[in-house]
């Protein structure tokens, strides 16, 4: 592997010891990052310019569903009620083996392109072995680091069947992962469990899941939130059993009360917010705020390309602007005027899709900034003639003007993954092929029409 030496960026690290470099340059060796300095020599490195251009952590998507890249915009208009209805107990029956792995590895590279390095792949829909085979092998042929969240299928039951809530996670298909296609847990890709925890499943169900992860020390993450808990009580009775701690990664969270905020935050639960979609299918407000006042914060994600964009500078921005927006409206009611500054500053909306998110999988120290030893995960972010220019605050400017369109090189572990604003793939418009075949032939159950065929064409 050649060493690359990053020259003249304004390097941003997310790292304590290194902060902001105004022009800096990043060595890179072995796949991990070697020196940071203003000024490194290193005459036997491969030299990449960026002068004019950020050099930031590679970013993080702390929650995704990208089995379902094939229907983009889709759900646009749906609230969450519609989408369960349309999509776990519709579109989803009908995907085989070939559309989650085109979906997951369209999704995946689409992610690379707007400078995630680590993708949170919360795969639920796996109604078989070779569906869950699907879509780790397309992340693995991605190239980008991920967590497989191996979840499990919502139809609704048929005659005789049990309900969905009523089904343990299976223990045999995360075993066969560990033990085959994710058995190194220092690879890129790596493991994890999407559980339906007590919002969605019976106290019994979610008891034996969480017990199951802690066993065999993998994250179980679960939604909280959406129409009234399957298991009224149930966060409590878990939290008595003992059951509850670090392993544990609550999605949205918007229902739960501050009491409960307070326990899970005291036990170490990670928490991962997705505020576009959230506050557009109606799930509630982001927590953002209530756990700020705790004294953490969230990671975040896309979660729905069905829905909304893949690009995380928008999500981060979304997340800032509605709990900058929470807060000013409290402060009208109580004084009647707005605060004196932002509640929220820009900076912390970069903290949470880069070292919360690396936090949130237990990879602090591999990813989520850029320090010496650390994985060579790293996005190059282009200024552009006007529309980042000129750099008054590093920072604020990477979280109000960033954009993934604007991402010019991305390495994952030290590989370019995309290179002078190139996916390195001879292959997307196959994939682009494949990934509209997927879309329209999952479609045709509820009959929307689709133009990628025609625009394939022209």
């Amino acid at each position: 592997m050649p060493r690359l030496l990053l020259r003249s960026g304004i390097v941003v690290t997310q790292d304590a010891a290194h902060g902001v470099l105004p022009t800096g340059d990043v060595l890179v060796e072995d796949g991990r990052i070697a020196a940071i300095a203003p000024r490194l020599d290193a005459p036997d490195a491969e030299v990449v310019d960026c002068s004019g251009h950020f050099v930031l952590p590679g970013l993080v998507n702390a929650h995704m569903h990208t089995w379902q890249t094939a229907l983009r915009s889709v759900a646009a208009n749906w609230t969450l009620l519609e989408y369960f209805r349309h999509v776990h107990a519709g579109l989803a029956t009908v995907f085989v083996a070939e559309d989650i792995h085109i979906a997951t590895l369209a999704g995946a590279l689409n992610q690379l392109d707007h400078g995630i390095t680590t993708l949170v792949d919360w795969a639920h829909n796996n109604p078989t072995p070779a569906h869950t085979d699907a879509g780790v092998e397309a992340l693995q042929q991605s190239g980008i680091r991920a967590a497989f969240f191996h979840g499990s299928p919502k139809p609704d039951p048929k005659p005789g069947e049990p309900h969905f809530s009523e089904v343990p996670h299976p223990r045999s298909e995360i075993e066969r992962l560990m033990a085959g296609p994710l058995a190194d847990r220092n690879a890129l890709v790596t493991l994890g469990i999407a559980v339906l925890g007590p919002h969605y499943s019976t106290l019994e169900v979610s008891a034996y899941d969480f017990a199951l992860a802690r066993e065999l020390g993998l994250i179980a993450s679960m939604h909280q939130g959406g129409g009234e808990a399957k298991t009224p009580g149930g966060w409590e009775a878990l939290m008595a059993r003992g059951l509850v701690g670090p392993h544990i990664n609550i999605v949205h969270g918007n229902n739960l009360t501050d009491e409960q905020l307070k326990a899970f935050v005291d036990l170490g639960v990670t928490f991962s917010i997705t505020p576009e979609n959230e506050m557009a299918q109606g799930h509630g407000h982001p927590i953002t705020g209530r756990l700020r006042a705790l004294g953490t914060a969230p990671s975040i994600g896309v979660d729905l390309e069905s829905a909304i964009g893949g690009d995380m500078f928008a999500v981060a921005r979304m997340a800032l602007a509605s709990q900058r927006a929470l807060d000013n409206a409290a402060e009208r009611a109580r004084s009647g005027g707005i605060p004196h500054t932002s509640t929220v500053p820009a900076a912390e909306a970069l903290d949470w899709m880069t070292t919360r998110g690396a936090a949130m999988l237990g990879m602090g120290e591999r990813i989520g900034s850029l320090a010496p030893g650390k994985q060579a995960d790293i996005a190059v972010m282009s200024l552009g003639p006007l529309a980042m220019w000129p750099v008054h605050d590093a920072v604020a400017t990477v979280v109000m003007q960033g954009s993934g369109a604007r991402v010019r090189d991305v390495l994952v572990a030290g590989q370019f993954r995309k290179r002078d604003g190139n996916l390195l793939r001879s292959d997307l418009t196959a994939i682009r092929a494949r990934l509209a075949a997927s879309g329209e032939r999952i479609l045709g159950r509820l009959n929307v029409p689709s133009i990628s065929r025609q625009i394939a064409a022209d």
